[in-house]
């Protein structure tokens, strides 16, 4: 059996490419970026086929479709990595603070976060909540400042589907105002 070392790089390549376009494409269209996503899937698809077809019409050595399978598993790595980095979207986080009286919310709003608090009442009796939405790209910070701040506190954190309204809404007006200036 011979080995083509350059088919099976292509190989590779090709299906690394895909399954990459595939998960970001994926995480686009769960984050609502239906154009994008749209335009991403011709693209993919184009690739999809070209590395099936080199795969398929190579069965005879079964390394094909090893590194076919390679190029998909680190495809799906990569892919996620890069939607982390692009960070799209936003993130609710909803934060129960033991201590009623906790400075958290004003330490929030002082690195620009919107927080909604009001009174909750635990097993333990009465707590603070929170409910913070932010971008994904500050969804760190928003979590070393919750840690530093109140380091017994519960978080959950989850995506939003829709927003209207609200402070993010006069933000983002003032955003595209300031653009068109």
């Amino acid at each position: 059996m011979r080995v083509d070392v350059g088919i099976l790089a292509l190989i590779f390549v090709i299906n690394f490419a895909y399954i990459t376009l595939n998960t970001v494409r994926f995480l686009l269209v769960m984050r609502g970026y239906r154009y994008i996503a749209a335009f991403a899937s011709i693209i993919e698809i184009t690739i999809y086929v070209l590395g099936l077809s080199l795969v398929l019409n190579r069965l005879d050595n079964p390394l094909n479709l090893l590194v076919y399978a390679l190029g998909y598993g680190v495809g799906v790595y990569v892919g996620m990595v890069i939607e982390d980095k692009l960070a799209l979207g936003y993130t609710m986080i909803s934060v129960i603070l033991p201590d009623p009286k906790s400075g958290l919310p004003g330490v929030l709003r002082e690195h620009g976060f919107g927080v909604t608090q009001h009174a909750a009442y635990g097993l333990e009796g009465e707590r603070l909540a929170l409910e913070i939405l932010a971008p994904r790209k500050n969804e760190r910070q928003l979590y070393n400042l919750i840690r530093e701040e109140a380091p017994n506190a519960f978080v959950i954190a989850y995506e939003p589907r829709y927003i209207s309204g609200g402070f993010w809404l006069k933000r983002v007006k003032r955003r595209n105002a300031r653009r068109k200036n």
